[in-house]
Formats: structure tokens, sequence, C-alpha cells
């Protein structure tokens, strides 16, 4: 370790986040590789090291011969003055090489938030923002992530984004790279070649143009990019890397658990949400090797809790089975069993009985809407009577402690939809009074809102956010109808969901705004204590661009969208029928009840659902 780093240490806050050297992180032999990968995740190392899909992709690329996967976290901002004081760049865990020295830069960027964690990194370790301050082949710098989907906000800073899911896609970039380096191509040469790879999309291959009014013209493929870059997917589950050696933390993370994926995609189509879109089809993974995983798991990291992990977990064919059959092991080893993503819909007697074998950590559901009328617009296929029957099923089984979440600011809503939130809460806890079958501990329910942000690839990626003004007026409105004693009532900050909302639909100028956000001091912009939306708009200002026009503005039909030129399968028209159908409070049956024709079934030879 630097001598430098050995006096500063003591001196942060989690120096743990810091100093590598944990169980099962990966060394190698710097003279054996002919590639360095630096992996980055702009967010702090207790985020990071809780996200499975980073974990993933550095099992998969540390596969291969020849390449070495660091990982490399944002600083804390006690940290980074620090780094920045002492002139020390940021650098990998694994080997604690500098940034600088590596040849190939690569984010995960799952929330726009943390863009300007992007700029602050790459800053950090000397290496210009802007992609044409680096002509040459090396440091060649990438993203992946489910904010890729629009990457224009970033156009100007990276080289290449990867669209999809990365355990394929990833390793053919990097084998194409290290042949550029073999064979001495230059960096344009380089970018053209890997446009031609499914799911690599090029920004300075496309020409943007605008109209007048501030909205996109036209959008152009220059030297043989695809006019349309589809995203990857990876077909069997079953054939998967999955990360059952994996790095157990020095210090505590948000996520201290062994997580098994149970499947990927989602078969319901609640229209507000990207990812039930973007990561169409679903492919489950097979139950006797999950238990497998969970169990080599749990043996080689030693920790007491495995969660079952996908967007709805209780949507797994085999559920009931799969707990039946990880039951045992865990009883045996003092193995706590969770399931975090579970819908009113179809949480059972069954299902409780099971995870009455763990502690009985509060349960939480997602209704979204405080109004039949709203959860069928918003395609949410879950009723009040659900919800009902899902609460007498938990009190009755010994639960005391139940979380509710749902959104303001829903295309549709109305003050009636939004009381309809604290009748919902009352009804609860008139529930909880008639079926709790234990009083002696008293009850909590937690009622969380959040502003709902349009997101591309969405049935609402035309819709405008509401006004920040009427936000907050819906807020207070709630806040006066939460009567109840044994309600706890939380609402998400204002400010960072009206910048969430600009960047998840920008267009590619916003790279200055960006950039100048950053000159401004923003970075780690996904934690309150960090955000400052005052310095943002004195970027918005500075570089003459409204953000309303990113965040408030109603789209129309024919406008071209800043990702038009990317494809997640799901058609365009096919988005826009849902659209519709919000607007008339219809909801569509779920992917297992009947296909509604999306578009996605070509990945999978025109069958998505198997279950």
């Amino acid at each position: 370790m630097d001598k430098r780093l050995e006096r500063i240490l003591p001196r942060v806050q989690k120096p743990a986040r810091y100093v590598g050297g944990e169980y099962n992180a990966v060394m190698k032999d710097r003279a054996a590789v002919d590639t360095r990968f630096a992996f980055c995740f702009p967010d702090t190392y207790e985020i990071g090291m809780s996200n499975l899909g980073y974990r993933i992709l550095y099992g998969v690329l540390n596969e291969m011969p020849g390449v070495w996967c660091e990982r490399v976290f944002a600083p804390w901002t006690d940290m980074e003055e620090e780094l920045r004081e002492h002139q020390i760049p940021l650098y990998a865990l694994e080997s604690g090489d500098p940034v600088g020295a590596f040849d190939i830069i690569a984010f995960s960027i799952g929330y726009e938030m943390a863009y300007t964690a992007m700029l602050n990194m790459l800053d950090l370790s000397g290496i210009p923002i802007r992609s044409e301050d680096r002509p040459g082949l090396t440091p060649l710098v990438i993203a992946g992530g489910t904010a890729m989907y629009n990457a224009e906000p970033v156009a100007d800073f990276i080289d290449l984004a990867l669209i999809g899911e990365g355990e394929e896609l990833l390793p053919e970039v990097v084998e194409l790279y290290r042949r550029a380096k073999r064979e001495d191509w230059d960096k344009p040469r380089f970018l053209r070649a890997a446009a031609q790879i499914q799911g690599v999309y090029v920004p300075s291959l496309y020409e943007v143009t605008y109209q007048p009014d501030g909205t996109i013209q036209s959008i152009t493929p220059l030297d043989g990019a695809p006019e349309k870059v589809y995203k990857r997917v990876v077909h069997d589950m079953d054939k998967s890397y999955y990360p059952a050696k994996t790095i157990v933390p020095s210090t505590e993370i948000v996520h201290d658990r062994v997580t098994l994926e149970v499947f990927r995609g989602c078969i319901r189509g609640c229209r507000f949400c990207q990812a039930g879109y973007v990561y169409r089809p679903v492919r489950c993974r097979g139950k006797n090797q999950l238990v497998q995983y969970g169990e080599e798991a749990i043996r080689d990291s030693g920790y007491q809790e495995m969660t079952l992990s996908s967007l709805s977990t209780s949507d797994y064919p085999e559920l009931v089975e799969l707990c039946d059959d990880l039951a045992p092991f865990c009883g045996q080893n003092h193995v706590n069993l969770s399931l975090p993503s579970l819908r009113a819909d179809n949480f059972s007697m069954e299902l409780m009985q099971r995870l009455q074998k763990g502690r009985k950590a509060g349960l939480t559901f997602a209704p979204e809407a405080g109004t039949q009328r709203l959860r069928d617009a918003i395609n949410k296929n879950v009723t009040e009577e659900d919800l009902t029957e899902t609460l007498k099923t938990a009190f009755s089984g010994g639960w005391n402690a139940v979380k509710l979440y749902f959104m303001l600011g829903l295309p549709t809503e109305t003050d009636e939809d939004v009381l309809g939130i604290a009748e919902m809460a009352k009804h609860a806890v008139h529930t909880w009074r008639e079926h709790a079958s234990n009083k002696n501990r008293g009850l909590r329910i937690t009622v969380s809102t959040s502003w709902f942000v349009p997101k591309p690839f969405t049935a609402f990626q035309w819709e405008g956010q509401i006004s920040r003004e009427e936000y907050e007026r819906r807020v207070k409105l709630l806040r006066g109808a939460m009567t109840a004693k044994a309600v706890t009532y939380n609402w998400h900050d204002g400010d960072t969901s009206f910048l969430e909302a600009v960047l998840a639909r920008g267009d590619r100028r916003l790279g200055r705004v960006l950039e100048e956000a950053f000159r401004r001091g923003a970075k780690l912009d996904a934690w309150s204590d960090c955000f400052d939306l005052n310095r943002w708009m004195e970027a918005f200002q500075v570089c003459g661009l409204d953000p309303e026009f990113y965040a408030c503005r109603q789209r129309g039909k024919e406008e071209v969208l800043p990702w038009s030129m990317i494809s997640c399968y799901v058609s365009s028209s096919y988005l826009w029928k849902q659209r519709e159908l919000a607007y008339q409070s219809m909801p569509t049956p779920d992917c297992r009840t009947q296909c509604s024709g999306c578009g996605a079934s070509i990945v999978e030879g025109g069958e998505c659902y198997r279950g």
C-alpha cells in the first residue's frame, strides 16, 4: 500500500472501503495479462458491492485468460479531499494501481443520478472526461447498465455504451479491443468495428439535428453504424454465470447476504416500470440449479441470510418448492431466507409458512396507487381485495410491520386517488385489529410515496412530470389525511426526482449541463448529503437550456425521441397502445395469462413465457 494512504486512511470514515484484500477478490500476475479492466461503480463501496450484476460481470471477466478485472468505487467526500490534497489518483482495490494505467475503464450505471460521480471518478483518475480529448485507443471508456438505454446525456464522455445484458456482450467487446491493440488499430477503426456488435452503441457515430423548437429533427448513423442498436439478451439462464464463489466484503454493505437471481424479466407490464419492459422476455433459472448455487454460496461466504431476487420474486413458478428445497440446508446452517419483492395478489398461506421459518422481518408491498381506477390505468393488476387478503394472511401469521409503497403524480391521477392512499392505510390498520394473532407488539405501517419519473421504454415515456408545486400540494394533501397513529408517512424529496426526470429523457445537449454542474461541485448526486439542485439550475442557466423542457413537457406520438436509435424489442407502437389504454383505465393481462404482442417474443423465437 502507498505510504501516503496509510497516513490518510485513519482520517476518513469507513477506511475498509478503500483497502481491498477481501476474501475471494481476484488477484493476477500483471505480467501474465495483456488487458487491464477497471470496473467502476459510480457510488460508494457499500452500494456497489451490493449489486449482483456487478459481481456477475466481475466473475465473467476474470474467467477470461489474459484479462484482469479490478474494482473501483467512488470515494466518499472525505476520502476524495484527501486524494486530491495529496495528489493520489483514484486506484483499483485489487492491485492499488491508478485507474489511468488501465486499458478499459467501464462504468456500471443503473441510475441517472450517478452521472456526475462518473465524471468525478474520471477526473480523480487524471483522465480527460470528454471522449474527444482521449484520441487514443487507450484508455477506452465504456458504460453499461439500465440508464444506458438512453445514453445521450453522457454521449460526450463515453466511447461506447453497452445495451442490454453483459455476460456475453462485454467479453466480445473486450476481445475486439485486444485484437485492436495487437494489430495497432486507431480508435476510430475500433469504434466502427465495435458498432457492428449487437448491443454496442457508439454515440460519435450518430449525428443528431434539432428543430427550431428544440425537439430532435433527425438521428443519422454514420460510417456504417446500424440504424437500430438492439439490446443483448442472455437466452439460457441455466447456462449463465452465477458468482457462487464471490467476494466477501471487509465492511458492512447495504445488502450483506447471498442473493439468488431466480429469473429475469417480468410478466406484469406495469406501465411506469422501465425494468419491466427492458428486461423482457422472462427467463427463469432452474430450481435445482438455484438450490445448488445457494448452498455453494453460503458455504463459501459464511453468510447467514439468503434472498431470492427478481423484479417480482413471487411470480417464480416453483417458488414454494424452491423454498422447501432450501429449507433443510437453511435450517441446519441457521440461514434466514427472505423474499424482498412480493406482490399483494399472490402472497399465500403456503408462502407465509415458509417465511415464518426465518425471522419475521417487515413485509413490503407496492400497490403504487390509492384507487382501483388508477391501478388499472398503470396496469398494476392488484385489487384492494388482494391487499386485504394478503394483510389478513400476514397479520394472522404474526407479522406486525408492513411497508406500503406508492407514487404521486402518475398520469391521470386525481385528488381522489391521492386520498385513496390514506384510506388504504386506514383499512390496513382495521385489518390488523380484526385479524392479528399477536397484538402485544403493536402495529407499524409505513406508507412511502415517491414522485413519478417518466422513463424511456415505458408506456409513459411521452408523459410530462407534474410540476414541483403540484407534487408538494399532493404530498401536503396526503399528509393531512394520514390520521392513524400506527401509520408513519414518508415522502421522497422532490429535487432529485425532478433532475432524474430531466436526465432520464434528456438528449446529448445535456452533456454541457452535466459538465458545468460537475465543475460547480456536483458529485455523488444520488446522496442527499451531496445533492444541490441550485448548482444544477445555475448550470442550466449558463448553458441556455430549460430543464422543464425535458422533465415536464408532454411529447407527441411522432416526435423523435433521443433514444430512438435503441431497441429493447418492445415496439414503440405497443407502448403507445398501452398509453392509450391507461387513459381508459383498462388493464392488460400479464404474460402468463395472455401474450399481448409487445414484440419481445422475437428474442425467444416467438415464445416468451414458459412458466
